[in-house]
């Protein structure tokens, strides 16, 4: 198992490569969330072009197996606002320390075998040497409480190679109106179509 690192990654083949784990990875999670979670083939490429962006890939022989993609410039990022992190993080941002993850895929056939924490141990030690500060987001199937969780996972690996905190920066809840079903009869419409003629003949 090893690791490279791509800023931007240019090669056509590795692209579709890195596509395909992607999908994979991201197949039970896009049918149990109700965000847009996974990016489609014109969005992933378009991250992956950013020379602002570092992908980092982990390998087993020649299948990429794991893969981060964290961008350094928020201000190109749609997913995040400037203006926050520009208020409340005035110094990193200004020095271009606020950083963000905008997705970290596993395949499902190595979850177990340690290539996650493989990966953050690299990406994460140029991270706390930079001293920035990494935004990630969870969708609820990885964190459905405010504490533990995936965002406990990711502090303990960043405690492996420096000295960090957690910040929980917002909670964002997403709800529906469920309408109850109307009668969609025919006579059910008679009352509305009349109220409409009549309307019509007062112009």
């Amino acid at each position: 198992m090893f690791i490279t690192r791509h800023s931007p990654v240019s090669d056509i083949a590795l692209r579709d490569q890195l596509w395909t784990l992607y999908e994979r990875a991201y197949l039970e999670t896009v049918e149990q969330t109700v965000t847009h979670e996974m990016l489609d083939r014109f969005e992933f490429d378009d991250q992956m072009l950013d020379p602002t962006n570092r992908a980092w890939v982990v390998w087993e022989d020649t299948r990429p197996i794991a893969m981060t993609l964290v961008a350094t410039d928020v201000r190109r990022t749609r997913w995040l606002s400037e203006h926050f992190f520009r208020s409340h993080f005035t110094e990193k941002f200004q020095r271009g320390r606020v950083h963000y993850v905008v997705w970290a895929v596993v395949d499902p056939d190595f979850v177990a075998r340690g290539a996650s924490i493989f990966m953050a141990r690299h990406a994460m030690a140029v991270e706390a040497r930079e001293g920035s500060l990494l935004v990630f987001d969870l969708p609820e199937t990885n964190q459905p409480n405010a504490e533990g969780g995936a965002a406990e996972l990711m502090l303990r690996m960043a405690r492996m190679v420096g000295d960090a905190q957690l910040i929980n920066l917002t909670t964002q809840r997403y709800y529906a109106l469920d309408f109850a079903p109307v009668d969609d009869s025919p006579d059910s419409h008679g009352d509305e179509r009349e109220r409409v003629e009549v309307g019509s003949h007062q112009h």
